[in-house]
């Protein structure tokens, strides 16, 4: 059995169909004469497992050269399709109708891919207008989808693939400047998936001024050439070539009905005025009808319930989202790990080589400590020597001087010996003289000197011992004395340590077991307090991601005003466009794209009608 039946050989003549996606292409599927467009428009939703059908649609060129959409309830084979020249009949599936917030409305991840390839894609072919500042901040975007985090190994960005040809010659900067303010700003979405930067490049490409609208040429009753801008916010209305500003615009609230009668389209307000236009191409009114019809569907669809279908999806599409972030959640954690890791890795091997590289060195300063160690093992041998030969003359030296001491130490000797029997001899004769002269001097006389010479000398003995023995006594008496001191203040310490009274000692009662258990107890918990603390916590987490979330607006449209000034001291005037001129224009004076469209929107509908026949 077949996957797809509709791939095979059916009853009847059958032709085949090449469906090229903006990611893939279905070569020859066979499509029997019978088929609506319906039937094939199915076929490539399954193959391709798209569910969220409604966004898309398939457009073909017909014999003039024009696009135009396939109409579903209508045969194939009635519709103004060409063949090739392989007689294949080729189509675009494309995105049809826009939503009108790209985040809350697209559910798949199928369709946010394709709406990303395709918005990419009319940026680059420069059919949707986008600023010089928001190419570059898409770029980075689509880099990280495309190419992961920024890395030092990154290959150099091609610039065709990345940025509209407009942009780049209207600047005097060289590739290498454009890849490096890509790369600058592709640094700051690291950590993002693949998912995530898509996403975030289709939230700043809602916001360009000519998104999701689809241009027609249309002329009204003085037959000025206009545009039609078909949009999910309502219908423009816009003249010459200027495609951002519309003059006048009608939101789907105020459009009653759209009809087309005669070779016009009649547009009914809810204020019972009424516009009518042609187009231009007459093959063009059957797609005008469907895309007004179409887009006005999605418009009240989005403001109903939702239908079960979509609710399945979105929980599917919710347990998808959370499987992703655990799953990058894991991812980064081993991210994380192997940085950590390859880091301590790194750190080892440096500290190896540094340790080797230590190694080295210490082996070097062995070495030269080795051979200095060898010259002062030599000097120190040379130095033994010298010493040794400075010893033994000092040895020598030494026992002359001992030699010439003693001999000076006995001159000495002799000398006072000389000197002493001299003053003997020279004593010996004064009592020879003494004597011969005194002869006839009495004899007590000297007998009384002797006696009185020999009894002095024991006294004065006496006298120096008593001196000794009293000296001897008072040293005795003082360590006495300080014995004593010692022990009385022992025993005055230990007197007051035993007149401390009983009660100035602390009293201690003893408490049960029961009651102290009861004092240390913590208080039972409160729920109301935890219910509190838990609202308390989501409010305070609520209130820092909302400021998280301004504070990263506020830089971020701070550094993109930096980046604007940046670029345009290299802006070459002389190639500015007119919707660049435009875009300045609405940029000095603060306007946006739905500041645009709500000052194209003021006044009644009837005014606005008026406006519409002046043009």
């Amino acid at each position: 059995m077949r996957l797809f039946p509709y791939l095979g050989h059916g009853s009847g003549k059958v032709v085949h169909a090449k469906v090229t996606t903006m990611d893939a292409d279905l070569d020859r599927i066979v499509i029997e004469t019978s088929w609506t467009g319906r039937h094939l428009f199915d076929a490539v939703c399954r193959i391709i497992g798209l569910r969220e059908v409604w966004f898309f649609g398939l457009q073909f060129t017909n014999k003039k050269g024009l696009p135009c959409w396939l109409q579903m309830d209508k045969e194939i084979r009635k519709q103004d399709v060409p063949r090739g020249e392989d007689g294949c009949m080729q189509f675009l599936f494309l995105v049809k109708f826009y939503p009108e917030d790209v985040e809350d409305e697209l559910i798949q991840d199928l369709t946010r891919h394709l709406f990303f390839l395709q918005i990419k894609q009319a940026i680059l072919s420069m059919d949707l207008y986008c600023s010089p500042e928001a190419s570059v901040l898409l770029a980075s975007f689509a880099v990280q989808a495309l190419n992961g985090d920024c890395t030092d190994e990154t290959e150099p960005l091609d610039l065709d693939k990345l940025l509209p040809k407009s942009v780049i010659e209207q600047y005097d900067m060289s590739a290498d400047m454009w890849r490096e303010r890509i790369k600058r700003w592709w640094q700051n979405n690291h950590g993002q998936t693949r998912e995530d930067a898509e996403m975030e490049y289709l939230r700043v490409a809602q916001d360009l001024e000519m998104y999701g609208i689809l241009y027609y040429p249309i002329c009204n009753k003085k037959d000025t050439d206009l545009h039609l801008g078909i949009s999910a916010q309502g219908l423009g209305i816009y003249k010459g070539s200027n495609r951002i500003t519309p003059r006048p615009f009608f939101s789907w609230s105020e459009i009653k009905n759209i009809t087309f009668k005669n070779k016009k389209f009649h547009m009914k307000t809810v204020d019972k005025s009424g516009v009518s236009f042609r187009a231009k191409e007459r093959t063009m009114n059957p797609s005008i009808l469907d895309l007004c019809i179409g887009t006005h569907n999605l418009y009240l669809r989005r403001r109903q319930p939702d239908t079960l279908e979509v609710q399945q999806m979105k929980a599917l599409a919710k347990e998808d989202r959370a499987r992703r972030q655990q799953e990058a959640a894991q991812l980064s954690r081993e991210r994380e790990e192997r940085l950590q890791a390859e880091s301590e890795r790194n750190q080892l091997k440096a500290e190896i080589e540094k340790i080797a590289e230590q190694l080295e060195q210490a082996k070097e300063a062995a070495r030269k400590t080795e051979e200095t160690a060898e010259l002062l093992a030599e000097k120190a041998r040379a130095s033994e020597q010298e010493t040794l030969m400075l010893t033994k003359r000092v040895s020598e030296a030494e026992a002359e001087c001992h030699r010439l001491q003693m001999n000076h130490v006995k001159s000495e000797e002799a000398l006072m010996r000389m000197e002493r029997k001299a003053r003997e001899a020279e004593l010996y004769a004064q009592r020879i003289s003494m004597s011969l002269a005194d002869v006839n001097t009495k004899p007590h006389y000297a007998s009384h000197a002797l006696i009185t010479e020999s009894t002095l000398w024991p006294l004065s003995n006496l006298a120096l011992q008593g001196t000794l023995s009293h000296h001897q006594l008072m040293i005795s008496g003082g360590s006495q004395e300080g014995d004593r001191s010692t022990l009385t203040e022992r025993s005055q310490l230990h007197q007051h340590h035993q007149g401390v009274p009983q009660s100035a000692a602390p009293i201690y009662r003893a408490v049960p077991p029961n009651m102290a258990q009861m004092m240390h107890a913590p208080p039972p918990p409160d729920p109301s307090v935890n219910q509190r603390l838990e609202f308390h916590n989501l409010r305070s987490e609520l209130e820092k991601s909302r400021q998280d979330f301004s504070e990263k607006a506020r830089q971020f449209k701070e550094r993109l005003n930096e980046f604007r000034s940046e670029i345009d001291a290299l802006k070459r005037e002389d190639r500015q466009t007119e919707h660049d001129v435009i875009h300045q224009h609405n940029v000095q004076n603060g306007f946006d794209k739905f500041t645009t469209l709500r000052m194209s929107s003021r006044g009644a509908p009837k005014q606005r009608v008026e406006v519409f026949e002046g043009l």
